[in-house]
């Protein structure tokens, strides 16, 4: 049984508000609410700028309410992003109220807080859990976390609960190869995940450092391990 505390979702720090997507859960129409701050510094991450964990969110909680009552009906669900959703323990009481209003909740995740998981497992109907890396590249890739072992403990306590899982890997060129690829594909769907996707990675809302890096990369490298993966 989980000992989480609560926090109401008044209290949710949303960096960002999508009232529609129909890229951010496969199959499905939802909005997406981008929550501020994240434990970790990917080299990728396309969303820097609302990383900070000390920023205030600027949108309230009222406002995500007033639009989802508006579109009761013509959306299938709600997606938790960020940052790193999991991060803020008031999103467990806003994915309850998403519930309630009968939408599906779905969230984007890096796995870094499996006890928040474990509270909102009731709650979920999709995650989209992002694995960076074989376990020793994986401070390479974040920055802070020494090894994957509460990804892997979040990815086994969804698969435990039978929530749908997509499991994702964005490919950095500049830290990952094809064979950490083969090997996190191997890993994940040795436990059971059917559903893995490795993506490309994108230059646009990365910190400038990162940016100049990979366009000079990609400029340089004409059969670089970004042109032998498939990607889904």
């Amino acid at each position: 049984m989980t000992t989480d505390i609560t926090m109401p979702a008044e209290r949710l720090e949303i960096a960002g508000f999508e009232p529609f997507s129909a890229c951010d859960w496969p199959g499905k129409f939802a909005a997406v609410l981008f929550l501020q701050g994240c434990p970790w510094r990917c080299t990728y991450c396309h969303n820097y700028s609302i990383i900070d964990a000390k920023k205030p969110g600027v949108i309230p909680w009222e406002q995500v309410v007033h639009t989802l009552t508006q579109r009761q009906g013509l959306l299938d669900g709600v997606v938790f992003s960020g940052g790193e959703p999991t991060r803020q323990i008031a999103v467990v009481d806003a994915a309850r109220r998403v519930k309630e209003m009968g939408f599906a909740v779905g969230f984007h995740t890096g796995g870094q807080y499996p006890k928040r998981i474990e509270s909102l497992l009731p709650l979920l109907d999709w995650v989209g859990l992002d694995i960076k890396a074989p376990s020793e590249k994986y401070e390479a890739v974040t920055g802070r976390a020494k090894n994957h072992d509460n990804p892997m403990r979040t990815l086994r306590m969804l698969l435990d609960a039978g929530v749908d899982v997509q499991v994702r890997t964005t490919l950095d060129p500049l830290t990952l190869t094809e064979d950490d690829i083969v090997t996190i594909r191997d890993e994940v769907t040795a436990l059971g995940v059917t559903d893995y996707v490795v993506q490309r990675v994108r230059p646009d809302g990365t910190n400038p450092e990162y940016a100049q890096a990979l366009t000079q990369y990609r400029r340089h490298t004409a059969n670089g391990v970004e042109t032998i993966v498939p990607f889904g």
